[in-house]
């Protein structure tokens, strides 16, 4: 639990900051349409890196700091939702979705795994 949090936390930092430093790069690349407003797309790039925070220290005691995991759980669900949503009436294109594999579900199975074993003790030390 420790590793996948300190892993998701690199993560997060790094891909916040290339999405900060440079933000049309990700646009570039998928040869998508560069957004007019750059700096909203940033201020994602800044959230993204906050969570990168949030689970660096959540990887000191995953089970006792399961809040965190859990919104950045929550985020990993509604941010593909937010997608397919907004991919069905045509707001946003399908290359878009690529942000989604690293961002978001590969960190289904292991936080998951986190929060159940934070369920499972939170259980054992109610008993």
């Amino acid at each position: 639990m420790k590793l996948v949090l300190k892993i998701a936390a690199v993560y997060n930092i790094l891909w916040g900051a290339w999405v900060v430093l440079f933000p049309l790069a990700f646009f570039e690349l998928t040869g998508m349409q560069e957004p007019v407003h750059p700096t909203i797309w940033q201020g994602m790039g800044m959230v993204i890196g906050v969570y990168g925070l949030g689970y660096w220290w959540a990887s000191y005691n995953p089970v006792r700091h399961w809040p965190i995991v859990a919104v950045g759980f929550l985020g990993k669900i509604f941010g593909p939702i937010g997608f397919v949503m907004n991919y069905a009436q045509g707001i946003l294109p399908a290359e878009f979705g690529y942000t989604l594999i690293t961002n978001d579900l590969i960190w289904w199975v292991p936080f998951t795994l986190i929060l159940n074993e934070a369920r499972k003790t939170k259980w054992d030390l109610a008993t």
